[in-house]
């Protein structure tokens, strides 16, 4: 029997892909107007959906943007799914958070341009930031498991879970620390440098993390 994982189905592909052109458009609107400026009805026209196609998937206007905030938390997994379980733990951590956060070309440097926007309406906006928080609960849920492979059977459970939610709040806080400024999306001060040091600090007495 095959343990492949099964590839998402062409319906699945289509409502993912119109997910995040909502997503964008919802961004994008935040952006120009904030969250108090921006309707339902201006995030699907902007994306070119109906409204009832917006509500389909869509609770509110804040939770538009969730695909946008969980893109780089899925980069991330599949980074860490694809290592070696062999390899020392912080130093695979520390390598994939750092590739996810430090993505090449000017695609990448706008996806971050856009989450610290985001990041800094969510400051003022409750709703979007509770849309945060929910994407990052549900993000360090869903790294439990991969840290438990590279952990190995003879890992304490309630350390790899401490594990996952650490290396989750790192990312949180380093991002939500670069989008108070204006630093660039790379080298000092960038989301990739700041969630190193946050790794560091908050991993560095855990037994998982001892070379």
């Amino acid at each position: 029997m095959s343990t492949e994982p099964s590839q998402p189905s062409l319906t699945e592909r289509r409502k993912a892909a119109t997910q995040l052109e909502i997503a964008r458009a919802a961004a994008a609107l935040f952006a120009e107007r904030g969250p108090d400026g921006t309707t339902a009805e201006d995030i699907a026209g902007r994306a070119g959906v109906a409204l009832r196609t917006f509500y389909r998937y869509f609770r509110s206007k804040q939770d538009a943007v969730g695909p946008l905030l969980s893109g780089g938390g899925d980069h991330w997994r599949a980074l860490l799914e694809a290592a070696d379980p062999g390899e020392p733990l912080a130093g695979t951590l520390e390598r994939a958070v750092t590739e996810a956060l430090r993505p090449p070309g000017a695609d990448g440097a706008e996806q971050l341009g856009v989450t610290r926007g985001l990041l800094r309406a969510a400051a003022q906006d409750p709703a979007l930031r509770a849309v945060w928080y929910r994407v990052n609960q549900d993000s360090e849920e869903r790294l439990l498991p991969v840290l438990a492979r590279l952990a190995g059977d003879g890992a304490d459970p309630l350390e790899v879970r401490l594990a996952a939610a650490a290396a989750t709040d790192a990312v949180r806080v380093a991002l939500e620390a670069w989008a108070e400024t204006d630093a660039p999306t790379a080298g000092p001060g960038s989301p990739a440098e700041l969630a190193v040091r946050c790794l560091h600090e908050l991993m560095g007495g855990m037994r998982l993390f001892k070379p």
